[in-house]
Parts: C-alpha cells; structure tokens; sequence
C-alpha cells in the first residue's frame, strides 16, 4: 500500500491535470515501484501545439516527497525548446547542483522544480505564445 504522502500527491498531481483546459492528455502513467517509490510519466498536448513532457522517480522519506531523478520539458508548436527542468548531474559548477533549467539559448541555475509548479509555468507560458 502507497504511503499517505505518496497517494497525496499523486492525487494532487492528477487533480491539476484534470483541471487543465485546452490539452489532451496523450499519457498518464503511474508506475508503482514500492509502497514508497512512485515513477510518474506524462504527456500534455495544448491546443496550440505546445508539448509539455513531464516524468520524475519520487520517493516518500520522513514526511517528504523526495526526486530522485527529474525531467519537466516544454516544448513550442515547431518542437523548439521553451524551458527544461532537470537534475541530470553535468553542471556541477551551479550553486543549486545538479538542479538547473535550459532555456533556448542558456542553461540557468535554479532551486528544484516540481510537476505541480513547472504545470502552472506551461499554462502561463502557453497562453500567452
């Protein structure tokens, strides 16, 4: 059985997602490893063409939803890269290693990302392209 934390936040996850207009939802997968690990991997298509690939390994530590790995990619209506969180460990130079986002042209240290907040960035970001 999942961990209350674990079931929270899918249910969080999916709730938003449900809340979403405009999209198609091409994937939504919940891929239970353990009663504490959960892989999560989804696919949003917007009306406009934009994508939005969103896929994390989480685990609940404690009272805390930990990602072990991470990849939030936005991408336009031409498959041109809007943004990218991820935590793939080839910047250590960054102050928030290995966390960081690609932009078009640069690649930016950031805090930790989640699906909850980088859904709300699309949104924004898509609605006014």
């Amino acid at each position: 059985m999942l961990l209350n934390l674990l079931s929270e936040y899918l249910s969080a996850v999916e709730a938003l997602v449900r809340k979403l207009e405009g999209v198609y939802v091409e994937r939504y997968e919940e891929e239970i490893i353990s009663d504490t690990r959960v892989n999560l991997r989804i696919r949003i298509r917007f009306k406009s063409g934009y994508l939005l690939e969103l896929n994390e390994a989480i685990i609940a530590e404690a009272d805390a939803i930990i990602r072990l790995y991470y990849r939030y990619h936005f991408q336009d209506e031409k498959n041109s890269l809007v943004f990218r969180y991820d935590n793939a460990p080839h910047f250590p130079g960054f102050v928030n290693f290995p966390h960081h986002k690609h932009l078009p042209d640069e690649v930016t240290d950031t805090l930790e990302s989640s699906i909850l907040k980088v859904i709300e960035e699309a949104r924004d970001v898509e609605s006014f392209g």
